[in-house]
C-alpha cells in the first residue's frame, strides 16, 4: 500500500458538539496546516514542540475569510498514533466549520481518507499488529464495561503476547524438524522424538484451550442476539419494554401492532444483550404483518438465544403450539408472562411438547415487574456457563481469530500425525510451517491486501 501520502479526515461523529477534529496523518501534515492556520500570537507549526497546542485562526488562503476559531495539536513522527506526523485542528463542534475546514485541507494537498486509514497506517509502519489494530474498533462498538475491559486487555497486546509466544515456540519446532533435514546423516533419536512429540501436543492444546474461549468471549464483542418469539398479545413488547425499563415498543390489546424488528441493546451483568422484539407468529393475510411474521421467523433462526413468551392467563391455543415448533431446536427460556394473573393451563401440558433446550420456565410479570431480575441471570447463565471463572485470562473474541487458531490446530495435528507415523520430515516441516502461518495471520505477520482491505473497511473515516 503507498503511504507517501497525506490523509485527512473529520475524526469526531457527525452533529453539533462541543468540539470536532480534522485530522491529518502524513509526510506533510504541519506544512499543509500551516497554510490555512494564522495564529494569534505569530507561532509557526513547524517550529512547535511535539504535543503541543497552538491557537489561532483557520483562513481561507484565497479570500482570507476566517473560517473558525482553533486549537492545533502537533504529533511528531514516530511518537504518534500512525507513527506519521499527526496534526489535529480542533474546531467548534458544527459540521459546516468542519467541513470547509476539511475542503481548505484538501485543497492544499491532502488527500480524503479512506475509512479505517489511520488504524491501516499503524498497522503497516509498526506501531500494533494487526490484533490490536482489530481491537480498536472493538473498543468503540463496546456496549458494556467487560466488552470495554476485554478489547483494552486485546489493545494492549495481551492476545498478542500470547500468539507471538506461541509462534516462538512453534518456530523452534520447526527449525529442528529443519535441521534434521539439511544433515540427513544426523537421525532423530527416540528421545528427541519424544520430547519434539510433546513440545507439539503441548501447543495444541493451548491452542484448544484458546479456541474455547471464542464461545462464550464473542458475545461481549457481538452482542447475545436475543429474539423474543410468541404469537401476538402474549406481552412480548411489555416484556422488552420491562427489561428496558421505557417504553421503546408500542404497547396496545390490538393483535398484530408490531409488524417489524424492534432492536435494542441490554447490559446485564457485562454481556451486552442485543435483545429484538418480534411480530407475533400466527397464519395472516394482511401484506405487511406477513411480512413482519416472516422477519420473525428469521430472527428466531438467526439468534444465539429466544425467549419464548406464553399467556399463562389463557388456554394455550394453536398458534402457540406452532412457536413452540419453531423453537424447539434453539437455545430457549420458556417465559410464562402475566403471573400476576390466574393460571389458565397446565404448566405439563407445555413441557410435555418442549425438548431439552427450551426446558427452562419462568413465571413473570412484565406489568409488574415480577421474575425480571431472575429472567437476566438466567439468559446470562444460560449462554455464559462458567465465564466468571475463566475470563481471567486471554480470550478470543474475533471469527477471523477463531478460524486462524482452528486452521493452526488442524496443521499442527496433521504434522503429529505425520511423526508418530514416520513420514517423510519434509512433511512435517511443510505442517508446522502451515501452523506459522496460521497463527501469523492474526497478528498480521502473513497477510493479504484483501484481509486488511476487510477488516479496515469496517472502521469509520477518521479513526
Amino acid at each position: 500500500m503507498f503511504t507517501d501520502d497525506t490523509i485527512a479526515a473529520i475524526a469526531t461523529p457527525l452533529g453539533e458538539g462541543g468540539i470536532g477534529i480534522v485530522r491529518l496523518s502524513g509526510k506533510n501534515s504541519v506544512a499543509i496546516a500551516e497554510k490555512i492556520f494564522s495564529s494569534s500570537k505569530d507561532k509557526s507549526l513547524r517550529n512547535l514542540k511535539s504535543y503541543s497546542l497552538a491557537h489561532g485562526y483557520i483562513l481561507d488562503p484565497l479570500t482570507g475569510e476566517r473560517i473558525d476559531e482553533v486549537l492545533v495539536s502537533v504529533m511528531r513522527a514516530p511518537h504518534s498514533y500512525s507513527r506519521e506526523d499527526v496534526v489535529e485542528i480542533n474546531c467548534h463542534g458544527g459540521m459546516v466549520t468542519l467541513r470547509k475546514t476539511l475542503e481548505l485541507v484538501l485543497k492544499q494537498g491532502a488527500r480524503l481518507a479512506e475509512p479505517g486509514e489511520f488504524t491501516k497506517r499503524a498497522f503497516i509502519n509498526g506501531r500494533i499488529d494487526l490484533s490490536q489494530a482489530e481491537a480498536v474498533l472493538d473498543l468503540i462498538r463496546s456496549k458494556t464495561d467487560e466488552s470495554v475491559r476485554i478489547a483494552v486487555e486485546q489493545l494492549q497486546g495481551g492476545l498478542s503476547s500470547m500468539i507471538t509466544a506461541l509462534r516462538d515456540r512453534l518456530m523452534d519446532t520447526c527449525a529442528n524438524v529443519e535441521a534434521w533435514i539439511d544433515f540427513p546423516e544426523d537421525e532423530i533419536e527416540p528421545a528427541s522424538e519424544h520430547v519434539l512429540l510433546g513440545s507439539m501436543k503441548e501447543i495444541g492444546s493451548e491452542l484448544h484451550a484458546l479456541i474455547k474461549t471464542y464461545d462464550e468471549a464473542r458475545f461481549f464483542r457481538e452482542g447475545l442476539s436475543t429474539a423474543i418469539s410468541g404469537r401476538p398479545n402474549v406481552g412480548k413488547s411489555s416484556l422488552l419494554n420491562a427489561l428496558l425499563k421505557k417504553d421503546r415498543a408500542i404497547v396496545t390489546e390490538v393483535p398484530g401492532t408490531t409488524r417489524d424488528i424492534i432492536e435494542e441493546y441490554l447490559n446485564i451483568n457485562g454481556l451486552p444483550l442485543r435483545i429484538m422484539d418480534t411480530a407475533g407468529i400466527r397464519d395472516v393475510n394482511d401484506i405487511a404483518e406477513k411480512e413482519g411474521v416472516k422477519r420473525s421467523l428469521q430472527s428466531i433462526e438467526n439468534a444465539d438465544l429466544v425467549l419464548a413468551v406464553f399467556d399463562l392467563s389463557e388456554p394455550l391455543r394453536k398458534e402457540d403450539f406452532e412457536v413452540i415448533e419453531k423453537i424447539n431446536n434453539k437455545d430457549t427460556i420458556i417465559v410464562l408472562n402475566k403471573c400476576d394473573l390466574p393460571a389458565a393451563f397446565d404448566k405439563d401440558i407445555l413441557t410435555s411438547h418442549l425438548t431439552a433446550k427450551a426446558s427452562q420456565l419462568l413465571n413473570i410479570s412484565a406489568v409488574r415487574g415480577d421474575g425480571l431480575e431472575e429472567l437476566k441471570e438466567k439468559i446470562f447463565e444460560s449462554c455464559m456457563k462458567d465465564w466468571k471463572e475463566e475470563r481471567q485470562g486471554v480470550v478470543v473474541t474475533n471469527i477471523r481469530h477463531k478460524i486462524a487458531l482452528e486452521n493452526a490446530q488442524a496443521a499442527l495435528n496433521k504434522a503429529i500425525y505425520a511423526l508418530t507415523e514416520n513420514h517423510p520430515l519434509e512433511i512435517l516441516a511443510l505442517e508446522l510451517r502451515d501452523a506459522l502461518d496460521r497463527l501469523g495471520e492474526i497478528v498480521g505477520v502473513v497477510t493479504t491486501e484483501d484481509i486488511l482491505n476487510k477488516i479496515f473497511n469496517d472502521f469509520c473515516i477518521g479513526k
